[in-house]
C-alpha cells in the first residue's frame, strides 16, 4: 500500500480518534481544513497539501502508524472467552466531528465500545443514526443561547451504508403503529467493535416518519417511543439480519428496552410458551440504569402505547393488559403509563447503577418492584463507569507517561501497579507537567474565544488556578453556584495575590430555558468588575473542548445537587493530568475521594431520594464551596516552597496514582464482563 493508500484505511476507522498521532498526520495533511470541519480525517484528505503527503519524513511517520494501527487489529484479546454481546445506546459519544451524543449517556456509551475494542471482546454496538445530531450551540446579543442543527453528510464521514448480498441497502421494516416503516443502517468502525446506527430517512416512508432519527431528545413523547421503537426492534431486526446472534444483549438506558419484547417475540414465533419465553429473554439480557430522578424515566400513557405498538403486541399475541404490565410496577393498575426502565428490569437477568451510590438510589427508587425484599436485597447492583484514557488523556500527558511509566498504557492501564511509579516524581517534575498543561489549555482558549459569537475577552494568567466546569447545563448540576453570594466571589476573584480563573463550557437542553437562563447570567458575571477576563465561557461544548478542559485544569469543579448524579465521569479524566476534584460527594467521588487527593463539598451522601430540601441544601453547599476555596484550594495552591506548592503536588501525586486505573474503562469493561455478561441471573 502506499502512502495515500494508507492515510484512506487509517482514516475509515475510528482508531484514530484515540491515537493522538493518527489525528496529528491528518491535521499536518490541511491543518485549516482540518479543524474548520471538526478535526475530520476525511476532510484533510480531500484537500491535503501534495508536498506534505510527498514528504519522506510524513511517508515514514505515516507508515509506523499503519503499522501500529495493524498490530492493534491483530492483537490478541485480553479477556478469554467472553461471550458475544451486542449493546444498545440513543447515543455515542466518539469524537467532535460526530456530534451524535448530548452529554455523559453517549459518552460513556462511545467509551464502553472503544474499550470492548482495546480488549478484545466480541462486541456489537447500536444506535441511530442522528443526522443533525444535537446542535450547533451559538448565542445572540444578550447570551441567550440558540439552536442550529447542521445536517451530518454520512460521505464525509467515516461510515458506510450497510448492503446485501446484492450491494443494495440492507433494509429491516418496524411497524410505527399501523404505519410500516423502512429502516436502513450505517456502520462506524470502532477499532475492533462495529457500530451500527439506524437510519429512517428513506423516500420509501411517509414524509413525516422520515425524520424520525434526525435529532437527539427532540419532540414529545410520541417521537420518543417512536424513536425507541426503531431502536430496540428495529435494531434487533438488523442484527439479525446480518446473521448475528449474540449471547448477551446489554441495553443501556431503558431507551433502548424495546429490544427485550422483540426477543420475546422471536421466542413466542419459535413455539415457545409465554414462560419459557421470558425466561429465554433475561437468560440473554443485562440492564443498565442511569436516571436518578423518577421523572427522567420514559413513560408512556397507556392510549399511546397501544397506538403505536397495537401491530406489535398482536404479533406477540398478547392482550393489551399483559402487553401493558412489562412495563408497569403495578400491572393491576389500568391507569399507570408504561415505564420503559419497569420493561428493563422486569425482563433482565441482572441490572445495574453506575456508582456505588446510584445503584443504592435505584434499590431505593424501585424497591416497590419487589415488595418482599428489603433494601439491600433489590436485584439492582452497580458498575461504576469508567473513562476510556486513551481518549481523554491529552497528547502531552501521554508523552509525559511513556517518559516516567514502564508499563503499556493501552493494555495495563486498569492495573494500580502501572501508576504506582508517579508516586516516585519529584515535586518540580510534576509541577513542570501541571504547568505546562495549563499553559496548553490557556493559549486554545486565547484562540477559541476569536470564532465565538458570544463575546469573551479573556485575561487569562497562565499561573494562576485554573477551574474548569464543563458540562450539560441542566439546572441540578448548578452551574452558578459559585455565585450564589456575588461579592464573596467577587473578592475571590480580584485577589491580585492568589489569583482564580474559571473556564466553563456547555449546553442547555433546547427546551430548557433554566439551563439556558444559567448560562446567561453566568455570561452576565463574566462582563462585570473583578470577573471580566478571569470567568470565560467557551462556546460550542464538543469533545475537543471537553479533552482540553479536562487536561488543562487544576481545579475540576462538580456541583450537582445529591444524589441526581448518576456517576459523572468527567472528573474521572483529570487525574492522569494531575488535576484535582472539588466536587459534591455524589456520583463516583465517594468512592474516589480519600481526603488528600482532593475536596469534597457539602456533606457525606446519604443517598436517600428527595430527603433534602433543594433550598437547603444550595445553600449549604455553596458556603461548603465558598469555606473549601478560601481555607484549603487556594491556599494549598499559593503556599509555596522555591516557587513549588508542595502540599498541592502531594495531593497531585495521591490522585495521578490512586484514580486513573480504578475509575478506567478497562476496569469498568473487566467488571462488566465478570459481573454481568458472564453471570447467572440475581436472585
Amino acid at each position: 500500500m502506499n502512502t495515500r493508500d494508507k492515510l484512506d484505511a487509517l482514516s475509515k476507522n475510528l482508531w484514530w480518534s484515540w491515537h493522538p498521532r493518527a489525528r496529528g498526520l491528518f491535521r499536518r495533511l490541511n491543518p485549516e481544513v482540518y479543524a474548520a470541519a471538526g478535526n475530520s480525517p476525511q476532510a484533510a484528505l480531500e484537500n491535503l497539501d501534495p508536498e506534505v503527503l510527498a514528504d519522506a519524513t510524513f511517508q515514514a511517520d505515516v507508515d509506523a502508524v499503519y503499522a501500529r494501527f495493524q498490530d492493534y487489529m491483530d492483537r490478541a484479546p485480553l479477556v478469554d472467552d467472553a461471550p458475544t454481546t451486542a449493546y444498545f445506546c440513543m447515543e455515542y459519544g466518539l469524537h467532535e466531528s460526530l456530534p451524535l451524543y448530548s452529554g455523559g449517556l453517549g459518552v460513556l456509551a462511545g467509551d464502553h465500545a472503544k474499550t470492548a475494542s482495546d480488549v478484545g471482546l466480541p462486541f456489537t454496538a447500536v444506535g441511530l443514526f442522528l443526522r443533525e445530531g444535537y446542535f450547533k450551540q451559538s448565542f445572540d446579543a444578550e447570551g441567550w443561547q440558540q439552536d442550529d442543527y447542521p445536517a451530518l453528510d454520512p460521505d464525509n464521514h467515516p461510515m458506510t451504508r450497510v448492503t446485501d448480498d446484492d450491494g443494495d441497502p440492507l433494509m429491516v421494516t418496524v411497524q410505527i403503529g399501523e404505519q410500516p416503516l423502512h429502516v436502513q443502517a450505517w456502520k462506524i468502525a470502532l477499532g475492533r467493535t462495529d457500530l451500527y446506527l439506524l437510519d429512517s430517512d428513506l423516500d420509501a416512508n411517509p414524509e413525516a416518519l422520515r425524520s424520525l432519527t434526525t435529532r437527539l431528545y427532540q419532540g414529545g413523547d410520541r417521537e420518543r417511543i417512536q424513536q425507541e421503537i426503531i431502536l430496540g426492534i428495529g435494531g434487533l431486526r438488523l442484527l439479525r439480519a446480518l446473521g448475528e446472534t449474540p449471547e448477551v444483549y446489554h441495553a443501556n438506558e431503558g431507551h433502548c428496552a424495546f429490544l427485550m419484547l422483540e426477543l420475546l417475540r422471536e421466542r413466542l414465533d419459535a413455539g415457545d410458551p409465554l414462560p419459557d419465553a421470558e425466561a429465554w429473554v433475561r437468560e440473554r439480557t443485562v440492564f443498565t440504569t442511569h436516571t436518578p430522578v423518577p421523572a427522567g424515566h420514559d413513560r408512556f400513557a397507556p392510549p399511546l402505547f397501544e397506538e403505536q405498538m397495537a401491530p406489535f403486541r398482536k404479533a406477540l399475541g398478547l392482550s393489551s393488559k399483559e402487553l401493558l404490565a412489562y412495563g408497569r410496577e403495578d400491572p393491576s393498575d389500568a391507569t399507570e403509563s408504561f415505564c420503559m426502565t419497569v420493561l428493563g428490569l422486569k425482563l433482565s437477568r441482572a441490572a445495574n447503577g453506575v456508582s456505588k451510590l446510584n445503584g443504592h438510589v435505584a434499590r431505593q427508587q424501585w424497591q416497590g418492584m419487589y415488595p418482599e425484599k428489603s433494601l439491600d436485597e433489590v436485584p439492582i447492583g452497580h458498575i461504576t463507569n469508567g473513562v476510556h484514557l486513551p481518549t481523554w488523556t491529552a497528547e502531552p500527558a501521554r508523552a509525559f507517561l511513556r517518559e516516567h511509566l514502564s508499563g503499556d498504557f493501552e493494555t495495563e492501564q486498569h492495573k494500580p501497579s502501572f501508576w504506582a511509579p508517579l508516586g516516585d516524581l519529584d515535586d518540580e517534575t510534576l509541577w513542570h507537567y501541571r504547568t505546562m498543561l495549563r499553559k496548553r489549555l490557556i493559549a486554545f482558549i486565547d484562540k477559541h474565544v476569536k470564532e465565538q459569537t458570544l463575546p469573551q475577552q479573556p485575561a487569562l494568567n497562565p499561573d494562576a488556578l485554573t477551574i474548569g466546569f464543563a458540562r450539560r447545563f441542566a439546572t441540578y448540576k448548578r452551574a452558578p453556584l459559585i455565585f450564589t453570594d456575588l461579592e464573596r466571589a467577587r473578592a475571590l476573584f480580584s485577589d491580585s495575590e492568589r489569583p482564580i480563573q474559571l473556564i466553563y463550557a456547555g449546553k442547555a437542553h433546547p427546551a430548557d430555558d433554566g439551563g439556558k437562563r444559567f448560562i446567561q447570567r453566568i455570561y452576565e458575571i463574566s462582563q462585570q468588575p473583578g470577573f471580566h477576563g478571569k470567568v470565560i465561557f467557551l462556546e460550542g461544548y464538543n469533545m475537543e473542548i471537553g479533552r482540553m478542559l479536562v487536561s488543562g485544569s487544576d481545579i475540576w469543579l462538580n456541583n450537582p445537587r445529591r444524589p441526581l448524579e448518576a456517576s459523572g465521569t468527567s472528573g474521572q479524566k483529570v487525574a492522569a493530568h494531575g488535576g484535582l476534584n472539588l466536587s459534591v460527594l455524589d456520583g463516583w467521588w465517594p468512592e474516589g475521594y480519600t481526603g488528600d487527593n482532593g475536596w469534597a463539598i457539602g456533606p457525606e451522601p446519604t443517598g436517600d431520594y428527595g430527603t433534602a430540601d433543594a433550598e437547603v441544601q444550595d445553600e449549604q453547599d455553596a458556603e461548603s464551596l465558598y469555606t473549601q476555596l478560601e481555607e484549603h484550594v487556594i491556599p494549598t495552591f499559593y503556599d509555596r516552597t522555591d516557587g513549588i506548592p508542595e502540599a498541592w503536588v502531594a495531593q497531585m501525586r495521591n490522585a495521578m496514582t490512586g484514580l486513573p486505573a480504578p475509575f478506567s474503562a478497562q476496569r469498568m469493561v473487566f467488571d462488566y464482563v465478570e459481573q454481568m455478561y458472564r453471570t447467572p441471573a440475581l436472585s
